[in-house]
């Protein structure tokens, strides 16, 4: 019993389990928008009062076409409010993290032909002078 209340109190579980409750919760709030809000304005402009009950029968068999696209367009709305509010804010936080810095130089000017010599040089090789 102790390994698994271990287990079950360790921060990935716990953050995972917070996570799915309110990704559901999150899921709920955007079913609603699309059914309430954005499957009528579809359907005020493609004359179909009540978008959501379009179907097909086929040997009285329904497919329900309009559920789904509505099912569709809630995935999309999700997806897209992750990718741009979750996924490229810490994307961007981790790329930040992970500069590296800059390589020490390899090269110097030459103070008087001001050509590109290594940084170990005692004498310019273009103007062969001596460098201090």
């Amino acid at each position: 019993m102790k390994g698994f209340k271990q287990f079950i109190l360790r921060g990935n579980v716990v953050d995972l389990a917070v996570g799915v409750v309110i990704g559901a919760a999150f899921s709920a709030v955007i079913s609603a928008l699309v059914k309430d809000l954005v499957t009528p304005f579809i359907g005020a402009i493609a004359k179909v009062p009540d978008f959501s009950t379009l179907y097909f029968t086929v040997n009285s068999s329904k497919f329900m076409y309009g559920d789904f696209i509505n099912a569709l367009m809630s995935f999309l709305i999700v997806a897209i409010i992750i990718y741009f509010f979750v996924v490229l804010p810490i994307n961007a936080l981790v790329s930040l993290g992970r500069r590296q810095p800059p390589a020490d130089p390899t090269t110097k000017k030459c103070p008087e032909c001001l050509s590109e010599i290594p940084i170990d040089a005692r004498r310019c090789a273009h103007c062969s002078s001596l460098i201090g």
